[in-house]
């Protein structure tokens, strides 16, 4: 199945329209329409996504967009799906830029922050629990886990470093699972 440039920017338009909070609310947005709806992509997918997302430069919601854009229409799509990903928020910046100092004043404006920030809250979860299932699903992934884990909680090693240790282990465990199986 094609997907025409058209319904990407569409699909994308609309996860950025919902897009409160950055890159950590994509998830449960991205797995909504993009699997359950679309079936465009899968889980696996998304979670590989968020992943190569995480460790790139960027905004995490413009890297997954491009990658989803990427598998479906190639460079076209991922220019596409950033486009559509970014338009709303642009719109909305600028729109809000021009009257932000008579907002800030407003108590209400106040009440919405607020209430935005504790559904950012409760979205963070969702993206901990998706990528928390479709992540952890053998002993090696625990154990890859628990170190980084110890590594950022109890010696607070740079993410970067954490990331390339991860990544490290990532590709020494495919080649001994490689090597195993032959």
């Amino acid at each position: 199945m094609r997907i025409s440039l058209k319904n990407l920017y569409f699909e994308f338009f609309m996860i950025g329209l919902q897009l409160l909070g950055g890159g950590y609310v994509i998830v449960p947005l991205m797995k909504k329409n993009l699997i359950e709806k679309k079936n465009w992509i899968t889980e696996s997918e998304l979670t590989d996504f968020y992943a190569l997302s995480q460790t790139i430069p960027g905004v995490i919601a413009i890297n997954i967009s491009a990658f989803t854009g990427y598998k479906l229409r190639g460079k076209s799509g991922a220019l596409t799906a950033i486009i559509g990903t970014i338009t709303t928020p642009i719109i909305f910046i600028l729109l809000i830029a021009t009257v932000m100092e008579y907002l800030l004043k407003i108590s209400f404006t106040q009440s919405i922050f607020w209430g935005v920030s504790i559904a950012v809250i409760i979205l963070i979860y969702l993206s901990i629990k998706e990528m928390w299932q479709n992540s952890l699903v053998d002993i090696p992934s625990w154990i890859i886990f628990i170190l980084t884990f110890a590594l950022s909680f109890f010696v607070k090693l740079s993410p970067v470093c954490i990331i390339i240790i991860s990544i490290t282990l990532g590709i020494l465990i495919c080649l001994a699972k490689a090597r195993l199986s032959k």
